[in-house]
Order: structure tokens, then C-alpha cells, then sequence
């Protein structure tokens, strides 16, 4: 993996988890209305989160601050699959519609945790 990227833009975790971001903001549409100020507006921060602290992290002058931009992305990543597992389990949205969304939280959590692996071997190495 190549860590000496020049910015953010070019990892592809961050470009993957704009994927997942406008994804979400596709799916919280089919959310019923009372939900709008609740999981739908939680689930767009959450998702926001992600590549947010993957830019901020890679923007900061040390390893470990970016290790802990990706720790609070990691965090978000688990906070937002769990909120689509409840929108699925409330019948807010059938599985097949969440799929997608799912494979990409996925995604993203296993890019993060070989990044962050990656980052403190560099430091222990």
C-alpha cells in the first residue's frame, strides 16, 4: 500500500467512502418522514464523519494523529452500519435496498483497519 500519497483525495479509502456517503444520502430519502430530525439526520453525520476524519487525519503533521483520524472513522463506519441495521430491522427500507450500503460499510472498515495497520508498522518498523 502507498502511504506517500500527496493528499487525501488519493487514497482509495476516502474515495470509497464518498461512495458511501452519497449513498446514504440516496437511501435516508425513503425514510419515513418522522424520522427526518432522527435516524436520517444521525446517519448523515455518521457517514459525513468518515471521510471527514480521513481528510482531516491525512491533513495533520503526524502518523499518529492520522492513526486517530482513522480510529474516529472506523468508529463512524461501525456507528453507521449499526443505524442501517436498524432502519432494515424497522422495516424503514427492505435488505435488498440497504445492500448496497451495507457492502460499502464493509468495505470501508476492512480499508481502514490495513491502513491503520500499515501507519503503526511504519511507526514500529
Amino acid at each position: 500500500m502507498e502511504l506517500n500519497l500527496k493528499t487525501y483525495k488519493e487514497f482509495k479509502v476516502w474515495q470509497k467512502a464518498m461512495d458511501l456517503t452519497v449513498e446514504i444520502y440516496r437511501l435516508v430519502k425513503l425514510l419515513p418522514k418522522e424520522e427526518t430530525y432522527a435516524l436520517s439526520d444521525q446517519m448523515r453525520r455518521a457517514v459525513v464523519s468518515i471521510p471527514s476524519n480521513i481528510a482531516e487525519g491525512q491533513g495533520r503533521n503526524s502518523t499518529r494523529e492520522f492513526i486517530n483520524f482513522l480510529g474516529i472513522a472506523r468508529g463512524s463506519n461501525s456507528e453507521l452500519e449499526t443505524q442501517l441495521q436498524i432502519c432494515v430491522m424497522l422495516n424503514y427500507v427492505k435488505n435488498e435496498e440497504a445492500e448496497k450500503a451495507l457492502n460499502l460499510c464493509t468495505e470501508v472498515g476492512k480499508m481502514l483497519n490495513t491502513l491503520i495497520k500499515k501507519l503503526r508498522q511504519g511507526l514500529d518498523g
